[in-house]
């Protein structure tokens, strides 16, 4: 324990910290920050599946299918093309396209501003855009519900278009849209649907998501040696093999690392890198805004 005293004094001292103190002094004394980000880092700043959030925007889609959270629905099995964009244009708007800002992702960009950091996110709405991140440090692994694919993954692009999106919207019916808005792929003919990834299909990931992917491997190598600071921020155990299994496998590859994660919920910590780790489980929105505010940087 010694040795990893000497790299972050902060672990010394966590007793007379609160627990934002404490990951802000983290941030500080770190080399390079890498940031994995889950659902409940937007569920934390209001961009919940469940609630009336659900219940207001997709009151017919419950009432016919029983649906119990936005998630399961986003992946139900629709009864045809028309009703599955109906659901999605609505879901795209909300979660997408007319999503607005979250205080929690502003306040974590501005905490990280002028560190070496790199972001890695399983969620696929809008919330980097809207908070003004810096896109080239963030890497989107699971798609985006802006973005659309072929059903059939015939080829590997990508297609965006907001005002037909919205023209679902404006024109759907009884639980469908009219056939003449739905959206085909333009080398097979087959439907086109929303870019996220399936354990049954995967995703198409386009030159853009390769990109990202280049960005986010080439600064994961330049970090190996440094004091790194892996933060998990509301990621949970749904799909652990793209941030959660990682970091830990990293903070115990780099004697110099620290593994932190923000999450309520007390999820296994592999023994080798419990004396590195540090849980934070305290509101993460919460967290953020009072480091902000020690900052200087609360209220804007």
């Amino acid at each position: 324990m010694q040795q990893i005293e000497n790299y972050w004094n902060t672990l010394s001292n966590t007793s007379d910290m609160s627990q934002a103190d404490m990951l802000h002094n983290l941030i500080e004394e770190s080399e390079a920050v890498v940031i994995g980000i889950g659902a409940g880092m937007s569920a934390a700043t209001g961009f919940t599946y469940v609630g009336e959030r659900f219940t207001n925007a997709f009151p017919d889609f419950i009432k016919k299918y029983r649906l119990f959270d936005m998630l399961q629905a986003s992946l139900f099995e629709f009864e045809d093309v028309q009703e599955y964009w109906a659901f999605q244009s609505r879901f795209s708007l909300l979660n997408f396209f007319d999503q607005p800002t979250g205080k929690a992702y502003v306040d974590l960009m501005e905490i990280i501003a002028g560190k070496d950091y790199h972001i890695i996110t399983t969620n696929a709405d809008n919330a980097f855009y809207a908070a003004d991140f810096d896109m080239d440090k963030v890497f989107r692994i699971q798609g985006e519900y802006g973005l659309w694919q072929c059903t059939r993954h015939c080829h590997q692009q990508t297609y965006q278009n907001e005002a037909l999106i919205r023209q679902m919207v404006e024109e759907q019916r009884d639980m469908k849209v009219p056939e003449n808005l739905i959206p085909y792929c333009p080398e097979c003919g087959a439907p086109l649907e929303v870019n996220k990834r399936t354990e049954e299909k995967g995703m198409v990931e386009d030159a853009h998501f390769h990109e990202q992917r280049r960005r986010y491997e080439q600064f994961l190598e330049q970090t190996k040696g440094k004091r790194t600071l892996y933060l998990e921020i509301g990621v949970g155990n749904t799909t652990p093999q793209f941030i959660k299994h990682p970091f830990q496998r990293m903070t115990e590859d780099n004697p110099k690392a620290l593994f932190v994660t923000m999450n309520q919920k007390d999820y296994f910590i592999p023994h080798a890198i419990r004396p590195r780790t540090v849980r934070i489980d305290e509101d993460i929105e919460d967290v953020f805004h009072a480091i902000a505010e020690s900052n200087g940087l609360g209220g804007r």
